[in-house]
Formats: structure tokens, C-alpha cells, sequence
């Protein structure tokens, strides 16, 4: 029985139907932090042990997440479509592939076998393209999108374009002939495509923050993913540079990366106050929204760790060591709250 409202326990088949597209942020958030502390490790080595261990918890994870997810595309498919055409929950469903592509490089980090790595890698771009085209496509021919809709869960299919270059770049140098090819223009076309998508986006969610009422309630963690392009886009970019030679071009992308930067410390301090206001005001209940808190962050923390020893700008390296400590407790704050959903079934039902 439900430990909240004394229903019985949701069976299997509840759970596919009613299984949301954004639970793969968990994956999303649990593969950041444990390449995040994987980095931490080489200052460190006492958190080696907590990287794999997370590493190996999140493939766990993506597994059991995808048992629900494929199933209600294979028995329910109309409940699937339902969600892929509605105007809010639809971007999580990028979530998926994303997911896959964070499992690719935490491979590369943790020295997986190649045919496995690229197999993530090819798998999530594909999807993510697919998720982007059909995800866009179905709402600029409809007219089912409100401005109230208008969230920075929105930026979600441009994050997935832009992460492909994450595990993408390093991926070139395993490479050869047409397959190099292939993935490069796969990783550039993301990159730009993505780019380009958030830039367009944050004009449309700013002119919400201005003018219109705020997202409040379970879309209160959204505000936090605004960390996740200003920390990923830097980081794919200077991948890719790394595959070429062209003088000068990779000191002019740090120092991008380094105003990027500041821009993201910024939005942080911008998210918490935004957050806590939520929360004084009761209007923070816990949904799975709430893993919306851990891969943006830990985007930034990525590209803090990143820039600091290269500009030797020791302040943004331990810049990135706290927002590491935040996003730990943000993580098994949520961590607990999930198992808790789970154990009572609350997840599992519909709201």
C-alpha cells in the first residue's frame, strides 16, 4: 500500500503508461557528478572510489529507467504521443538521449571498451537530432504553445545538440577515413545548431521573466537549466578546437569561456535566490523536476575545473569545487527524495 494516500501500489503497466520523459535527467545528473568527481579525484585520490561508484550506479540507473520508457512507447503509444505533443512536457523527452550521451563520456572517462563508447555516442546523436527536429517541427506548425509554457525546460533539445560534442570530440581521434568525417560534421552541426537554438531561446525566456508571471511550483528547477548551455557550449567547443590547428583560435575560445563563465556564476547566484524565494513561499514541492538542479550545475562545475588550470585562475577552480559540493547535496537531497516517491509509488502516478 502507498505510504501517502493509502492507494494500492501502482502495477508495472501504471508505471509505463503514466512514465515520464524527464526521469533520464536523473541519469543526466548522476553521470555529471561522477565525472565531476572523477576530476576532483586527481587532487583528490580519495574520491576515486565515490567516481566509480557513482559511475557504475548511474549505468544501473539508465537500465532500469529504460525498461518503463521503451515499454510505453511499445504498449502505449498513443500515451507517448500524448506526451510528445504537449507544450511543457514534451522537451523532456530529449532527456533520453542526452542520458546516452553523458553514458559515453563517463566510457571514455572510465575507460570502456571503444564499440561500447561509440555505440552510445552514434545512438544518442541520432536521437537527439530526431528529438529535435520532431520536438521543434510539432510546435512550429501548432499553436498549442502559450507564453505561459515558455520555460527554460525549452532549452532542453538545444542542450542535447550541444552535448553531442562532449564525448564527440575526443571520439575523432579514435576515428578514421569517412566514419571521422561523419562524426565531425555530427559534432559541428550540433554544436552550431544548438548554439544557435539557445541564443534564440533565452531573447523568448527572458521576455517571460520580464514581462510575464513566473514559473513557479514544480517548474521552479527549471530556472536552473540556463547553467547547462552557458557551461556546456564552451566545453564542446574547446573539444573540437582541440581536433584542429588553428593558431590563436583555442586562447580566443578560453577567454569566451572564461566570460561565459562569469555569466554562469551570475545566473547561479540568480537560480538560488530565485529558489529559496520559492521555497519561503511555499511553492517548492518536490517532482522530478527537481534533478533539473544537477546536470546544469554540474555543467558549470565541468567548465570551472576546465578553465582554471588552463588560464591558472586558481579562484575558478575552487569555484567549481563548491558548486561540487552543492550539487552533491542537491543530489542526494533528491536522491532521497525520488526513493522515497518510489518506495510510496507517488512518482509513479500521475499529477
Amino acid at each position: 500500500m502507498s505510504a501517502d494516500s493509502g492507494s494500492p501500489y501502482p502495477s508495472f503497466a501504471e508505471i509505463s503508461r503514466n512514465f515520464a520523459p524527464g526521469w533520464f535527467a536523473a541519469v543526466m545528473g548522476t553521470g555529471v557528478l561522477s565525472l565531476t568527481t572523477l576530476a576532483l579525484s586527481r587532487q583528490w585520490p580519495v574520491l576515486e572510489c565515490a567516481a566509480f561508484g557513482l559511475h557504475l550506479f548511474n549505468q544501473l540507473l539508465f537500465l532500469l529507467l529504460a525498461v518503463p520508457w521503451l515499454t510505453r512507447w511499445l504498449r502505449f503509444p498513443q500515451a507517448a504521443l500524448a506526451t510528445l505533443n504537449h507544450p511543457v512536457q514534451a522537451s523532456f523527452y530529449p532527456t533520453f538521449s542526452i542520458a546516452l550521451l553523458v553514458l559515453a563520456a563517463q566510457g571514455l572517462a572510465f575507460g570502456h571498451d571503444l564499440t561500447l563508447v561509440l555505440g552510445l555516442w552514434w545512438t544518442g546523436a541520432l536521437l537527439t537530432y530526431l528529438f529535435s527536429f520532431v520536438i521543434l517541427y510539432r510546435m512550429f506548425l501548432g499553436e498549442h504553445v502559450a507564453l505561459d509554457h515558455v520555460t527554460p525546460a525549452k532549452f532542453i533539445p538545444a542542450v542535447g545538440l550541444v552535448v553531442i560534442p562532449v564525448a564527440g570530440g575526443p571520439l575523432l581521434e579514435q576515428l578514421q577515413g569517412p566514419a571521422r568525417e561523419l562524426a565531425l560534421i555530427a559534432n559541428v552541426l550540433g554544436l552550431g545548431a544548438g548554439s544557435l537554438m539557445y541564443l534564440s531561446l533565452l531573447g523568448l525566456m527572458i521576455f517571460r521573466k520580464y514581462l510575464h508571471k513566473p514559473a513557479l511550483g514544480a517548474l521552479t528547477p527549471t530556472v536552473w537549466i540556463q547553467l547547462a548551455p552557458i557551461g556546456v557550449i564552451p566545453v564542446s567547443l574547446m573539444n573540437l578546437l582541440a581536433y584542429f590547428s588553428l593558431p590563436g583560435a583555442m586562447e580566443t575560445v578560453q577567454f569566451l569561456a572564461l566570460l561565459l563563465w562569469g555569466a554562469g556564476i551570475w545566473w547561479l547566484i540568480m537560480a538560488l535566490l530565485m529558489t529559496l524565494a520559492a521555497r519561503s513561499r511555499g511553492q517548492l514541492p518536490f517532482a522530478l523536476s527537481w534533478w533539473g538542479f544537477i546536470f546544469p550545475l554540474g555543467a558549470l562545475v565541468t567548465l570551472s575545473l576546465r578553465l582554471g588550470p588552463v588560464l591558472q585562475l586558481p579562484a575558478l577552480w575552487w569555484s567549481g569545487v563548491l558548486a561540487w559540493g552543492l550539487m552533491l547535496g542537491l543530489w542526494g537531497l533528491t536522491l532521497f527524495k525520488t526513493l522515497r516517491g518510489v518506495v510510496s509509488g507517488a512518482v509513479f502516478r500521475p499529477h
